[in-house]
């Protein structure tokens, strides 16, 4: 392999190791729990960022807890005073909404 051939694999090598990325229009409200993480865990906020990006793309390993709500799919009860107390909210107060 010639010289500029080498330098080009080690370049390219490099480039794809280490990508880095630009992420624009960073809500206030991301920002500030990314910083705090990182404040509160002693890391840095690009290791704090890459981790939220790992978990949130589901490439971490660790396992979330998930709630499907099966437990409690087809207990529902019929209740009449349920039933009348949601058809009370249903009622327009004409006093109101003239």
């Amino acid at each position: 392999m010639n010289r500029n051939a080498l330098l080009a694999f080690h370049a390219y090598s490099a480039y794809n190791g280490c990508m880095q990325y630009t992420i624009r229009n960073v809500p206030g409200m991301l920002d500030e729990a990314l910083r705090r993480v990182a404040r509160e865990r002693g890391k840095s906020l690009n290791e704090v960022a890459i981790e939220a990006l790992a978990r949130g793309a589901g490439i971490t390993g660790e396992r979330c807890q998930r709630r499907d709500l099966g437990d409690i799919a087809g207990t529902w009860r019929n209740d009449p005073n349920f039933d009348r107390a949601l058809a009370a909210q249903d009622t327009i107060d004409e006093e109101i909404w003239r």
